[in-house]
């Protein structure tokens, strides 16, 4: 199987494990949407042994590297990756979660989306999760409607040129989004890079 690579993943996998060792409950299943390459998939599976990890995405070749990944590195948490859409109304994985999942992961994807797979992605959490799961986002998002680095407004620029439809969001209409489906976000942690990683508690 062909293997992606993202450099990025290599600069900023150690920061967001900090964030999921704090935030993510011990000895659970948790759900990774839109994994990419798989690179943070493997990483983390190998360092947070005491929980499972369940990678998917919407692309057949990013799915392909996932389970590139998972073959080279070997880690026993690390599940097979599925194939998933955020925007149906019912996600395939719901049928035969055994554990459960307790959280969501989503790195790195509301920007290079349309608007309606952040509305999805919460409508879809509010489905698998009790009450006490976690969601946790990490990427770049403007806050009160503003840019946080002169960086992220050169980059919005540039993703709204490729799509009309992708763009950094505003850090407010994600969290509102989130309350509309029973998560509130209980912490924003400032990240290198520009970037925020937000924490979600269903209620």
């Amino acid at each position: 199987m062909t293997k992606r690579y993202a450099p990025a993943t290599e600069r900023n996998r150690e920061a967001i494990l900090a964030v999921l060792r704090e935030h993510l409950p011990d000895q659970s299943t948790i759900l990774e949407i839109a994994s990419g390459t798989g690179q943070h998939a493997a990483y983390f599976a190998q360092q947070l042994e005491t929980c499972s990890w369940l990678p998917t995405d919407i692309d057949p070749i990013n799915l392909a590297s996932i389970d590139g990944w998972r073959q080279e590195t070997g880690a026993s948490g690390l599940l097979p990756s599925r194939q998933l859409d955020v925007r149906d109304p019912i996600w395939p994985i719901e049928a035969d979660l055994n554990p459960p999942i307790s959280a969501i992961v989503n790195i790195n994807m509301l920007h290079i989306s349309p608007w309606a797979c952040c509305k999805a992605l919460f409508a879809g959490a509010a489905h698998i999760l009790d009450s006490g799961g976690v969601v946790i986002l990490y990427g770049p998002f403007k806050r009160d409607g503003q840019h946080t680095a002169p960086s992220n407004a050169s980059f919005d620029e540039q993703l709204r040129a490729q799509d009309v439809e992708w763009g950094i969001r505003d850090m407010e209409s994600v969290t509102n989004i989130g309350a509309e489906h029973g998560f509130i976000c209980r912490d924003i942690i400032s990240m290198p890079a520009n970037n925020l990683s937000l924490v979600f508690d269903r209620r």
